[in-house]
């Protein structure tokens, strides 16, 4: 899971989309999006003004207009970050969004996989990988397997750091999502008890929502996770291959993904205090 942000002719696109969401998220299937995207009239102003007039003001969005709301969305999105240096582009934090398109899943899974902070995470991981020696060892005989140390020892760890946070991040957020028509991004609770906070948190590791809005397994974190180990395989030395490790590494993954959803969740909270203010980005709704 990559880290986390989400009527008028002269106003800009953006303000459009923020004007026009519902105060609370709602599933994103056909009827839903008829439902709550439509401006909505009063009984007494449909009343008073000619039906035709009425019909426009509440017509459903059209497939052209969806697209160009879920674009608008997805490039707010990806501008989202943590402390100005995390990303957080896989968060809804206005409580609901329009469904992507394959395309703009791959787009943005991509996007988070190159980010800068990405690389410089990769080299973090592997300088301590390279203090503590890790993928290597030393057989009786005194032979060294695995990366060993140097320049060499270095480049092999980070080029492995990298290519496990790409893999799973192109195969969990884009590919499969696509293919099981799933919604990979974390929405945001905002409101609540800690504790409901917390475990809702922890629950969109394994549950997610579908491209029709409905809750369903999270298939694409857990399958991603796991098939980002198994091709992990085709470049860990020897000693730390198999299916069991392939398991173990899924596992480790998800739960590092768990952990970034309780940062998605509650940074906004922590950064108001610091602050004393609320984020701009900072919306208090509650998923359904």
């Amino acid at each position: 899971m990559a880290f986390p942000a989400f009527f008028l002719p002269t106003l800009p696109a953006q303000e459009t989309a923020r004007l026009i969401l519902p105060d609370a998220p709602q599933p994103q299937g056909e009827s839903n999006w008829n439902d709550t995207m439509g401006m909505q009239i009063s009984s007494s102003q449909q009343d008073q003004q000619p039906t035709a007039s009425a019909d426009k003001s509440q017509r459903p969005l059209t497939d052209a207009e969806k697209k160009k709301l879920s674009e608008d969305q997805l490039d707010q999105e990806l501008h989202q970050r943590m402390a100005g240096v995390v990303p957080n582009f896989n968060a809804v934090l206005g409580g609901t969004a329009v469904p992507l398109s394959p395309k703009q899943k791959m787009r943005a899974a991509f996007r988070s996989a190159i980010d800068p902070y990405q690389f410089g995470l990769a080299f973090v991981t592997s300088g301590y990988g390279q203090a503590t020696d890790s993928h290597s060892s030393i057989d009786p005989d005194g032979f060294r397997h695995g990366y060993g140390q140097g320049w060499s020892g270095f480049g092999k760890r980070y080029g492995a750091s990298f290519a496990d946070q790409f893999d799973g991040t192109i195969i969990g957020n884009g590919i499969l999502p696509i293919l099981l028509h799933q919604d990979a991004r974390y929405y945001r609770m905002g409101t609540g008890s800690f504790s409901k906070r917390f475990f809702y948190s922890l629950s969109t590791t394994v549950r997610c929502k579908g491209d029709n809005g409905k809750w369903q397994p999270n298939y694409s974190n857990v399958l991603g996770n796991i098939a980002a180990g198994g091709i992990s395989n085709l470049y860990y030395p020897a000693a730390d291959r198999g299916f069991g490790l392939t398991i173990e590494q899924g596992m480790t993954v998800t739960a590092e993904g768990a952990f970034g959803a309780l940062l998605i969740e509650f940074y906004p909270d922590i950064r108001k205090h610091i602050h004393g203010k609320r984020s701009p980005a900072d919306p208090t709704v509650q998923p359904k």
